[in-house]
């Protein structure tokens, strides 16, 4: 399981023009299930996040969570992010986890997250999405479990 965590300052994702999810300071995360991935990774990616600290003190240190700074978090499925272009030019997906074991992994990560007092935003799984984000630093961080 992979995570691209965006801090941001406002983050919002649509689908055909209709907003689906959207937050106002906090996180943007984007999540790749992988083939063989288990609940426990799930739960501990979210436990990970919410504790992350990614967001400055008054000194400018990364002393704080998103939970400690009241944040909440935009959680967009995102298969790409385990796909291996190490051969060739074109990307290959097997990696991936099919979306029927996906699916339920990427609700169980939404869950985890809120259950650690993150409130969740989210798009649709699956679905062709636009993403608009406003990056807060920039700070960017991949997360592997």
């Amino acid at each position: 399981m992979r995570a691209v965590v965006q801090r941001v300052a406002r983050a919002r994702v649509s689908e055909d023009g209709r907003v689906l999810g959207e937050v106002t300071g906090g996180l943007c995360v984007l999540l790749g299930v992988a083939r063989g991935d288990k609940e426990s990774m799930a739960t501990t990616l979210a436990r990970k996040l919410a504790r992350l600290r990614i967001f400055p003190d008054d000194e400018g240190r990364f002393s704080h969570s998103v939970r400690d700074v009241g944040g909440s978090a935009l959680v967009i499925s995102q298969f790409t992010l385990i796909a291996d272009a190490s051969k060739g030019n074109r990307p290959n997906f097997s990696g991936a986890a099919p979306a029927d074991l996906a699916e339920p992994l990427y609700e169980l990560f939404c869950d985890a997250l809120r259950a650690e007092g993150v409130p969740v935003a989210t798009g649709r799984f699956g679905a062709l999405m636009q993403v608009e984000l406003v990056n807060d630093g920039p700070v960017t961080i991949i997360l592997d479990v």
